[in-house]
Order: structure tokens, then sequence, then C-alpha cells
């Protein structure tokens, strides 16, 4: 099983090797097989990378929004008809099962570069400010080379996250995989190149935590995105601000899910299940602190446990597997350390918490987890797993268990399932978290913003508020008669 790309780096239209670079592996996790071999970037092809978008960018920008947008909706189209060879490849590249990625990967980044392809001619407008016989305008104008940086657990739609608003407002992007899943993002800058992009506009760069600072640092980079862990968000947005850059950090959470006991428990149980084991829990957004109300405690564990063991894991490839892989061994050893420390914190063991039987020793499975009797201080309650581990905590009353939901660091999502739709506007309206759900969870069309609060991040992936961030406010004021001086 073999997906070498035709060499690691795409650079200004084409594929480019640099055999200087460090060599690393690309793994399938289901096997531990190497797929891929790459290297990452030197600073010379993160010069040439920079230098190749910086001289593409004044001529996009002069297109109308329309004239890139057009492009962009010819690049979903191309992403849906290999909808299928592409949702392998994340496959291959994350371990996530196919039945996932068939309808969840490739297809959001479609619908990403379908979306600002079609509202960028609206959204982009200025407006006009009158000032008796003078008046003043605006408009939204690009920033220049933007820097894109990826994480590991949804690889081909974090790409085309960034790409499609960074693009359609006239910027150039370098974009930065991970590590462990640097596949997905070459196939989309080919795309790109084969829908009409202008060469040098979009720009895929392998490499590790050495290889960020060479992009951010850059003096001809005017914007930096990241989607990443809280303590790498520090260390980008610190690097970022001593050059007064741009910054867009979309971090990692602890986020609660409230099931109140009015709840419709198969949905309350289900979404909880999509929240913390959807992508083998990889999900910045999960809501990994279930707060359940005691009167339905019972009843949520016993339907949680019956449905969680019936989970298929397997092959990623058969499309009856619900359950795949963690991306990495270091990853899913993380998560086995943590499920211990929970044990040894008093943590309740439901369900799950070792690896499964009947899958490859090299692969990195892991069996999903549940949690009871979690208290706050709990370890498992206070740091973000990355993994399928769910913490079920249990509470009283209402305000109880939005004190309790805030009393985090973070502040990504939130979630309540009740059927008093008063009650969930004011609980949502109380708890501190950029994106919020009621009666489901993680669902995030590209038509919302998506983004966090507290340290969680700013700005906002997705919708037209993304724009924002990828464009600068240029006001024009425009005299209509004589200047009046004193002088």
């Amino acid at each position: 099983m073999r997906a070498q790309p035709k060499a690691s780096h795409f650079i200004d239209g084409a594929y480019v090797e640099d055999t200087a670079g460090t060599p690393f592996d690309s793994l399938y996790p289901a096997t531990g097989e190497v797929i891929a071999r790459l290297h990452a970037a030197t600073p010379a092809i993160v010069a040439q990378a920079v230098a190749a978008a910086k001289r593409a960018q004044p001529e996009w920008a002069a297109l109308s929004p329309t004239a890139r947008g057009r492009i962009l909706k010819k690049a979903a189209d191309i992403m849906r008809t290999r909808n299928r060879e592409l949702s392998e490849l994340e496959t291959l590249d994350t371990g996530k099962p196919i039945q996932e990625t068939i309808v969840a990967d490739p297809t959001s980044g479609a619908d990403s570069f379908e979306f600002f392809g079609g509202v960028a001619a609206a959204a982009l407008n200025g407006e006009h400010i009158p000032l008796g016989a003078d008046f003043a305008y605006t408009r939204r104008v690009p920033i220049g080379v933007c820097v894109g940086i990826g994480a590991w657990n949804y690889p081909q739609q974090i790409a085309c996250w960034k790409a499609a608003p960074a693009l359609v407002s006239g910027n150039a992007m370098v974009f930065k995989p991970s590590e462990n899943t640097p596949l997905g993002a070459l196939k989309i800058a080919e795309i790109l190149i084969e829908a009409g992009l202008p060469k040098g506009l979009f720009n895929v760069i392998q490499g590790d935590r050495d290889t960020g600072p060479l992009l951010v640092g850059h003096p001809d980079v005017g914007k930096v995105s990241l989607t990443g862990s809280v303590p790498t968000g520090r260390k980008v947005a610190a690097a970022a601000a001593g050059q007064l850059k741009h910054v867009t950090m979309e971090l990692g959470g602890k986020s609660p899910l409230i099931v109140f006991e009015d709840a419709d428990l198969d949905s309350a149980i289900g979404g909880a299940m999509l929240g913390n084991f959807y992508s083998t829990g990889q999900v910045c957004s999960n809501g990994t602190r279930v707060f359940v109300q005691k009167s339905v405690k019972d009843r949520f564990l016993s339907g949680l446990k019956a449905r969680t063991e019936k989970i298929v894991i397997g092959d990623p490839m058969d499309e009856a597997t619900q359950l795949g892989p963690m991306v990495s061994r270091p990853q899913r050893d993380k998560v086995l350390d943590y499920i211990e420390t929970g044990k040894a914190e008093g943590a309740t063991l439901v369900t799950g918490g070792a690896i499964p039987n009947d899958v490859p020793a090299e692969g990195t499975y892991i069996q999903p987890t549940v949690f009871a009797d979690v208290t706050d201080t709990m370890t498992i309650a206070r740091e973000e797993i990355f993994g399928p581990v769910m913490c079920v905590l249990d509470f009283d009353d209402e305000d109880e268990v939005v004190a309790r939901a805030n009393a985090t660091e973070f502040g990504l999502s939130a979630g309540v399932f009740t059927s008093d739709i008063t009650r969930a506007h004011r609980v949502v309206d109380k708890l501190e978290a950029g994106t919020l759900w009621i009666n489901t969870y993680n669902l995030c069309p590209v038509e919302i913003p998506f983004g966090g609060s507290k340290q969680s991040g700013f700005g906002r992936e997705n919708s037209v508020a993304a724009l924002q961030h990828y464009t600068e406010l240029k006001t024009v004021y425009v005299a209509m008669g004589k200047v009046e001086a004193p002088y």
C-alpha cells in the first residue's frame, strides 16, 4: 500500500524536492506500514515558496472577486468528482474510517471552495459613508502572503478551510500540513492548478516544529493561520506578534456537553458519542466533559455503554468499520497514559480503556472509552486528551453546571441537550465558548463561523466572518471642495 507523491513539496505550480531536508516516513496508522517517504523543508525551500507566493499575489489580487471565485468553484467540482480517491488518501493519511472520510473530509473541503467562491463578490464589498458635501468609502483589500499551518486530524479539510477565504480575498498562501498527515494537501494543490489557479498562489511545504518558525518569521509573510494545540498556538502567536502579523488561532478545548433530565436521552447519547468517538476522538471541539443531571445518570450510562460496545473497530478501508486507529503510536500511548491516570485518580471505567483484540499489532488502535464518576479536579476532566475518552460528570441544577462548565481555561465549544428551548438559549448564553450547539453536537457547515474564546484561540474559520481575517480595511476620504486651511 503506497501513496508516494511525486515530491515532498508543491511550489509555484509544480512538485519540488530537496533531499537536503530531513527525511521522514508517512505511516498508515492501521498497520504501521510506510506509505510514503518525504523530506522536511529546508530554509531554501521555505524561501522559494514564499518568493513564489509574493510574486504571484499582486496580479491575482487585481482580478475581481467573481473571477477568483470562479476558479475555486471549479476546484470544488473536481474535488467532488474525485471524492472517493481523495477519501481513500485521507484514510491512508489519518487512519480514519472510509465511512467517515467519504462524507466528512474532501466533501467539506469542496463545500468551502464552493461557498467562498460564491459569496466573495458580495461579501468583499466596502461601504459608502456620506459626510455632507464630502464622502468616504471603504474597501477590503488582501493582506498579501498568508501562511496556513494545519493539524493532523482533518488535513484536507483544514487546507481548504484556510486556502478558500485566503485565495478568494486576493492573497497567496504557503500551507504546511502536519508531518503526521502530509499527503492530502499536495492533492489539493494539484487540483487548484487544474482548476485554473495561477502558479505560486497555493504552495505546500512539508516540515515539523522547526519549519513553522521559518514561515512565521519570514518578513514577507503578513498573516498566519494555525490549527493546533494551545501550547503551539502560544508560541506561534508570540512569534507573529513580534512582527505585528495578522493571526488566526483555532486551538484545543475541553468542551462541556450538558444533558438535562428532560433531554431526549437517545439523541443525547448519540450526540455525546459523536462528540467523543468520531474520528477516534481526535477533534478539537469534542464535548469531552459530559455533564449529566443526576436523575438520568444511570439511564444515560446504561444506554451509552450498550451503544459504545457495539462500535465496529477494524480496517479503515472497510466501509463497515466505525472506529479506526489513532493517527500515531505516540498519540495512542499518550491517551493510554491518560486512561491509567483516570483510573488511578478514582474515576469509574464504564467500558473500553485498552487496545482492542483482533487488530494488527503495528496499528495504533484503542477502544472507545467511557469514565463515570469523574470530578472536576481530575486530570482527565481538566486536560485535553485528544482521543476516544469520554468523561461523564453528574450535576444537580442549572446554575451549578454552568459554573462548572465554565471553570476551564478553554473556550472552544459547548453543547446543551434539553427539551426546554428557553433553558437551552439561556444556558448557551451563559457558557463561555465560541461555537455552541443545542440538541446536537459538532455540526460545522461552512456557512457558520467556527472558532473559540479564552485559551482556545481567536479569529474565525468559515462563513463570511473568515474573510475579515484575510483582508484589511482601507478607508478613503474624498473631499469635494477646496481645502480650507488657517495658514
